[in-house]
């Protein structure tokens, strides 16, 4: 087995994962807010009254400067595929290149054909085709997610492709299969869920400022009343979707179900944590209690996993060191078919080289056998196929109870809006504007539950992330990761201070 730098493993996936944090603090926001623009549109042109549209044009202000700087950052995230991760993309490019494609041809050409008409169409075409174009940009940017989403969601979930042993590449098989995984789509629904949260919890926040501030009530009321609607719906949209998230977890990625849950030995009737606190010391295998402190619904962890109470829910030690009585083979063994595998396919590759079909033909059946564990050939120990535990466990119900407190903040501000109270009710206000914040700590705790609960494989049981980097030296990654924090920061902070330039300037300089 050839040496892995493990330097530079971890300096591309640190560079990945700040690229990818930092591009997913636009994305959100502009998913969910382009829709709330189009809605604010509708109400203006049902209506007729221009206080609406001042409203929607403040609103797209906000919304344009946010869209600007995430194409910027995630422009450079797609790139980092061919600099750090060509393996990879010579691996997995006829599968994985697909769905990006159709995101820039179809996804991003319609958003941004309607983008220029949304921003300088005012005045210049009807109101009805102006509407029009605001909320074909909203469909195009959550269709440009669709198509990202579809991608990761393959990663997650690998279907509809097929091994070549002559390329040594991954094949495309059934496009269709790819989009309609159910992994994919509860992707999509689940993160673009998040995203309407994140922006009605943008609304809620700025027009809470205003309110604390006497100014600009009207305008704000009526951007609470309709924002903390968008914000209820998303909130019940987002648990509907996270359940099934979870749901497909169970079968696809039983070890990440585990790792967030804190679940060790696998139960009938399996708990699920609603708190807890990991015992910093518990490791695979280990005898030691895994929670220092823990509070736990009984039985709804198997509910919530296979739509039974009294199902088996596997725990880490059975999915690394087997569990015969489940019928669950163990990492160890995995591993020992994934290393006869790549013996096969090494003796598959010398043979046609040589010009030997016979031997060729033995060797492709013997490597047919094992070659679904190809991937646990890579790996060193059982437990290396266990993720960070502890990062998934907190990230996970971080995220849970940050959103679970949006969904009441939703609710007080439609209470209060609709009985024409909310500007009264100076406790609640900075609670709206805490929201925005604590709504975005959830979204990047969702994605940390996401990519590190299935580590170490960058497509599911099939390529572990060491055998996925480039064959660059760990400085030039070292270097990049500094030149692009730098960077990011700077963007970020553009865009705070044009954000709070308009903000401050209100509807009337939008």
């Amino acid at each position: 087995m050839s040496e892995i730098d493990l330097g530079l493993v971890n300096w591309s996936r640190a560079q990945f994962a700040l690229t990818a944090m930092y591009h997913w603090m636009f994305v959100p926001l502009t998913l969910g807010l382009s829709f709330l623009c189009a809605f604010f549109e509708t109400i203006y042109v049902k209506t007729g009254d221009e206080k609406w549209k001042q409203l929607t044009k403040f609103w797209m202000t906000l919304f344009g400067v946010n869209f600007a700087i995430g194409v910027a950052t995630g422009i450079i995230l797609e790139f980092e595929f061919g600099t750090n991760w060509s393996n990879y993309s010579w691996m997995v490019g006829d599968i994985f290149g697909a769905p990006l494609a159709v995101e820039g041809i179809v996804a991003f050409f319609l958003e941004a054909t309607f983008f220029a008409v949304m921003f300088f169409g005012w005045e210049r075409v009807s109101k009805g085709f102006h509407l029009f174009s605001t909320w074909m940009v909203a469909v195009g940017s959550n269709l440009s997610a669709l198509w990202i989403l579809v991608a990761n969601g393959w990663m997650q979930h690998p279907v509809g492709m097929e091994f070549n042993p002559e390329s040594v590449r991954f094949e495309m098989q059934n496009f269709w299969e790819v989009l309609f995984s159910p992994v994919a789509i509860a992707k999509f629904t689940h993160t673009t869920s998040a995203g309407f949260m994140i922006a009605a919890a943008f609304v809620i926040a700025v027009s809470s400022w205003f309110l604390l501030k006497r100014r600009h009530i009207q305008m704000a009321t009526r951007s609470i009343l309709v924002a903390s609607v968008f914000g209820l719906f998303s909130f019940a949209y987002l648990g509907l979707t996270g359940d099934e998230s979870a749901y497909s977890n169970a079968y696809t990625q039983p070890m990440k179900l585990a790792a967030y849950e804190g679940l060790f030995d696998g139960e009938h009737g399996a708990d699920l944590v609603a708190f807890g606190i990991l015992n910093p010391a518990v490791l695979p295998g280990s005898d030691e209690d895994p929670f220092l402190f823990s509070v736990k619904i009984p039985a709804m962890l198997s509910l919530l996993a296979n739509r039974s109470a009294d199902s088996f829910v596997p725990g880490i030690n059975d999915l690394v060191y087997g569990n015969e009585a489940e019928g669950i083979v163990g990492v160890d063994e995995m591993m020992q078919r994934g290393r006869q595998a790549r013996i096969d396919l090494a003796a598959f590759k010398d043979a046609r080289g040589a010009g030997d079909d016979a031997a060729a033909e033995i060797a492709l059946a013997d490597f047919d056998l094992n070659r679904d564990f190809l991937g646990y050939g890579y790996l060193q120990t059982p437990e290396d196929a266990v993720p960070p535990v502890q990062m998934s466990f907190y990230a996970f119900h971080i995220m849970v109870f940050l959103a679970v407190f949006f969904g009441f903040i939703s609710i007080a501000y439609l209470v209060y809006t609709t009985k024409g109270t909310i500007a009264d009710k100076r406790w609640l206000l900075p609670l709206g504007i805490a929201s925005f914040f604590l709504a975005m700590l959830a979204s990047q705790a969702g994605w940390i539950v996401a990519e590190v609960g299935r580590q170490p494989w960058a497509i599911q049981s099939m390529l572990p992330v060491g055998v996925a980097t480039s064959n660059i030296g760990a400085g030039n990654v070292i270097v990049t990761f500094w030149m692009f924090a730098g960077l990011f920061t700077l963007l970020l902070l553009a865009e705070i201070k044009i954000m709070l330039r308009v903000i401050s300037k209100g509807p009337e300089g939008a």
